[in-house]
C-alpha cells in the first residue's frame, strides 16, 4: 500500500505545481478579485502540503505499518479532493458568477476535517509503535 501513497503524492504534487503556476500566471488574466485569487492559492498550497504528507506516509508505512497509517493516507487524499478540489471549483464558479457556489462552498471545510483527521491518525500510528 505504501507504493500507492508514494505514487499519489508524486502525482498530486506535480499537479499542485501545474495548478499553482496557472494560478500565478493565467488566472490573473481571468479575474482581478483578490479573494478569488487567494482562495485558489490556498487550494494549491494545501494540495502541495498534503502531497508531501502522502510521500511521508508512503515512506513511514514501512516502519509504522498498520491500519492507522493507511487511514491517514486515505484521509490526506480525500482531503485534497474535497478541500483543494472544492476551492478550485469555487474559483471557476465565482468567475462564471454561478449560483452553484452556495452548494460547493460547504464541501471545503469537510475536506479540512479530513486533513486534520489524517494528521491525527499519522500521530496515532507513530505513537502506537513500540
Amino acid at each position: 500500500m505504501h507504493k500507492n501513497f508514494l505514487l499519489s503524492g508524486a502525482m498530486l504534487g506535480a499537479l499542485a505545481v501545474a495548478l499553482g503556476a496557472f494560478g500565478a500566471h493565467g488566472l490573473q488574466r481571468l479575474t482581478d478579485d483578490e479573494a478569488i485569487l487567494k482562495g485558489y492559492q490556498t487550494a494549491a498550497q494545501y494540495q502541495m502540503y498534503h502531497a508531501l504528507a502522502l510521500l511521508a506516509v508512503g515512506i513511514l508505512a514501512e516502519r509504522f505499518h498498520g491500519k492507522l497509517m493507511i487511514w491517514a493516507g486515505a484521509c490526506f487524499i480525500t482531503g485534497i479532493f474535497l478541500f483543494s478540489g472544492s476551492l478550485y471549483l469555487l474559483t471557476y464558479l465565482k468567475i462564471q458568477a454561478s449560483t452553484a457556489v452556495k452548494f460547493v462552498g460547504p464541501v471545503t471545510p469537510v475536506g479540512g476535517i479530513f486533513f486534520i483527521v489524517g494528521w491525527l491518525l499519522l500521530f496515532a500510528a507513530i505513537m502506537k509503535r513500540k
